[in-house]
This record gives C-alpha cells, sequence and structure tokens, in this order.
C-alpha cells in the first residue's frame, strides 16, 4: 500500500497536471500571428485582431519604423551595459524628457522592462516601518514588488474607496510612511480608479500614491496623456507615476514618471535600474516616433475611445456580460465557465477573429472570459462583426447556460 506522503505527492501532481485538460480541444495561446494573418488572406479572409495592445495603432507606422531603421544605423543595436557603470546615448535623455513633458510630470526615468518597473520600484521605496495599501485587483508586478520587500501590506476591495479609508484610520498612525498603488485602467475588467478620491484619502492621510499607467497612457484623457487629464487633476499631486512602452508607445520597456529629486536618487540607488541595462536605442527611438505621433494626432486617441464605446455598447446590446468596463479600451466579455470560454475563442477564430481565451492564469475560478483590446484602427465593421459572432455563439447554447452566474467581477491582470 502506498504511504500517506506518496498519495499526497501524488494528488498534487494530479492538481497540476489537471491544467493540461484545457489543451485537450487545441492549444489557443503563443499563435504564431504573422502565420495565422497569412492562413486566413490565403482563405480569401481577413483577420481581426483583439488580443494586442496596439491601441492607437501604431505598431507598424513607417514614421515608427524610420526612427527604429536610423537609430540601428547611427548606434547598433546593443545597450551595451548599465547606463550608470557603461553609459547613456543622448537618446535616453531626450525621450525621457520629452515623455515627462506629455504626462505632465517633473522626470521621467526609463527601464528596460515594464513588469520589473513595478517589483523594483515598490520593493526600493517601501521598508520594515512602512505599511502597503493596495488594490486587490492589482497586477502580478505590483504584487511582487510588495512580496519583494519587508513592509506590511493591506489588501483593499477594487476600487473601493470607504474601505481604503477604513484601512487608513487603523492602520496608518502605526507605520512610518504609507504607500497606496492602484492601476488607473485595470487591464481585466476595464475600470477606472477613482483618482479624485484617491488624491484626497491620500492627502488626508499623508501617505503616497503610485498609480500604474499601463494601459491608461495614449489611451485616457482628450490627448491620452492619462487618468489626471481624464479626471482634469494635476498629474504632479500622483508621486509616482507607473508605465509601459509596450502598449501605445508601440516599443518595449517601462518608466516612471515623479519629482526629479525623487528620480536623481533613483538613478543612483534603484536596482532594476542600476543592476539593468538601458533601453537599446532602437527601442528608445521606435518609443519616442510614437510619442512624438500621439502628441502630434490626438485624433487617433479620439478614434480609440470611439471605437471602445462602440464595442460596450454594441456588446451591452447584444446581452452579452461586460462587467463593471467603461469603454476605455478594455471590455471583457465574461462566460459561463472554461469550457464554453474556450469554446467560444475557438468559435471566433474559425471566423478570422482572434481573442483568446483567459481562463485560470489570471482569473478567479468562475470568472473565465475573453477579452477584447479595442484599438484606434477597428472600424465599425470590424465590431459589427466580433460581436455579432459573439451573440451567434451565445444564441447556440442551452437555454439557462449564457448567463454568467457571478455577481461580482474580479480578475488579477496581465
Amino acid at each position: 500500500m502506498p504511504s500517506d506522503q506518496s498519495l499526497v505527492a501524488y494528488a498534487e501532481r494530479r492538481a497540476r497536471l489537471a491544467g493540461r485538460a484545457i489543451l485537450d480541444g487545441g492549444n489557443p495561446w503563443f499563435v504564431p500571428l504573422d502565420r495565422l494573418r497569412d492562413e486566413v488572406s490565403r482563405k480569401g479572409g481577413s483577420l481581426i485582431s483583439f488580443a494586442n495592445y496596439d491601441y492607437l495603432g501604431l505598431a507598424d507606422h513607417p514614421a515608427i519604423k524610420n526612427a527604429a531603421h536610423s537609430a540601428l544605423d547611427k548606434l547598433g543595436v546593443g545597450a551595451l551595459g548599465s547606463r550608470l557603470v557603461g553609459g547613456e546615448r543622448l537618446i535616453h535623455a531626450d525621450f525621457e524628457n520629452a515623455l515627462a513633458k506629455f504626462v505632465g510630470a517633473d522626470a521621467c526615468l526609463s527601464l528596460v522592462s515594464g513588469y520589473l518597473t513595478n517589483l523594483t520600484t515598490i520593493s526600493h521605496l517601501m521598508g520594515r516601518r512602512d505599511l502597503i495599501l493596495y488594490d486587490e485587483l492589482s497586477h502580478n508586478s505590483i504584487v511582487s514588488g510588495i512580496m519583494g520587500c519587508k513592509a506590511a501590506a493591506l489588501e483593499f476591495r477594487h476600487n473601493d474607496m470607504e474601505h481604503l479609508q477604513s484601512l487608513l484610520k487603523e492602520a496608518r498612525s502605526n507605520y512610518r510612511s504609507c504607500l497606496i498603488v492602484v492601476e488607473s485602467l485595470y487591464s481585466m475588467d476595464g475600470d477606472i480608479a477613482n483618482l479624485p478620491e484617491l488624491l484626497a484619502l491620500k492627502d488626508s492621510f499623508g501617505c503616497w500614491l503610485l498609480v500604474d499607467e499601463a494601459h491608461s497612457i495614449g489611451v485616457l484623457g482628450a490627448n491620452g496623456q492619462g487618468v489626471s487629464e481624464y479626471f482634469g487633476e494635476d498629474p504632479r499631486r500622483i508621486d509616482i507615476i507607473i508605465g509601459t512602452l509596450s502598449k501605445t508607445f508601440a516599443s518595449c520597456g517601462g518608466f516612471i514618471c515623479a519629482q526629479r529629486s525623487v528620480l536623481d536618487w533613483m538613478r543612483y540607488t534603484l536596482p532594476g535600474f542600476v543592476y539593468s541595462v538601458g533601453l537599446p536605442p532602437v527601442i528608445a527611438a521606435a518609443a519616442q516616433a510614437a510619442l512624438e505621433l500621439i502628441a502630434a494626432e490626438p485624433e487617433r486617441v479620439t478614434a480609440l475611445q470611439t471605437n471602445a464605446q462602440y464595442f460596450l455598447r454594441k456588446a451591452q446590446e447584444a446581452h452579452l456580460e461586460t462587467g463593471s468596463a467603461a469603454g476605455h479600451g478594455i471590455v471583457p466579455v465574461l462566460f459561463p465557465d472554461l469550457k464554453s470560454t474556450m469554446e467560444g475563442a475557438d468559435f471566433l477564430l474559425k471566423r478570422g477573429i482572434y481573442a483568446p481565451p483567459i481562463v485560470t492564469l489570471a482569473v478567479p475560478k468562475g470568472l473565465p472570459r475573453i477579452r477584447f483590446f479595442i484599438s484606434a484602427r477597428h472600424t465599425s465593421e470590424d465590431i459589427d462583426r466580433t460581436v455579432g459572432a459573439l451573440e451567434e455563439f451565445f444564441a447556440a447554447m442551452p437555454a439557462g447556460t449564457r448567463r454568467h452566474t457571478a455577481s461580482v467581477l474580479g480578475a488579477a491582470p496581465i
């Protein structure tokens, strides 16, 4: 007879392997998009992708490609080392100054990874005598940064300012410093943080505020300047703004916007900056070209916002479950279970619509969904075709199974 220990080990192994059953009907992830586009084109169709972060449709813009080519010819490919000890390129400071001006912050510092930016910043800022309060739906990079430091941490209910206030009343006075951490536009649910109330609480309780604007720069506000512009607030009231270059900037990396004195200190002390290489010049040049396009062509932001609102309205008219989505670049459609989510994604793909399922990695059990990233390049016909396909899929489901059973959304974003 097997021992109790071996039975436990077997049960744990079986639980780990159970996830592979998801792939029995095919793997909808890691799809080579270029090949998929070619296959759909050969059949006389066109692929619509809602899986990418290309909110402003800049990913293959000629000006960005030309800027990258020019940087490649002049400066080569490699980053060559940490900017602290290996020196930096002129393009680093030029880009960071331009980005700080666009965001409305005093200064900016770029890093090679968006994920790393949250992780290293949070773990570096907060210590043993400090407190971190963070939204329960915070990105894994935020959670990892919190886990990597010795500060106490408390989670507050998603976008629940009353719960945050109650935690501050109870715990703030017990700690030296306090950091409130939120995202501006939540990437799994498509809703927005309540910045005015967050600023009021920060000021009232003497806290710092860190806002992750990964999905909101280029998306929120009339000019795409982010959540501060959206609410009409001064971005300098936010102590730390975190962003990425892989979304609207059609590039790769991350950045921090803050007071110049704070970033002057970080340039010499922030582990993720000091011990990592600088942005390769090709990447920095592409991001700078994208920034110039965003500033010069605000109509791209308007087109994105129009498309996102149209997608949300059409989805709601079709009685699809979109949860708390506000119609700003991201709209999730919830499904009743894992099986139907996988089938729904396959149903769309067979009709030339690429939108992979989100089933286990980033959402709690019982909240599977397909997440739609809207772009300025999408057309009303693209959206009508997609919503119509979803409506067709749900209409074919057995009676009583279409409506999602969960009353509250909640997903840890990726």
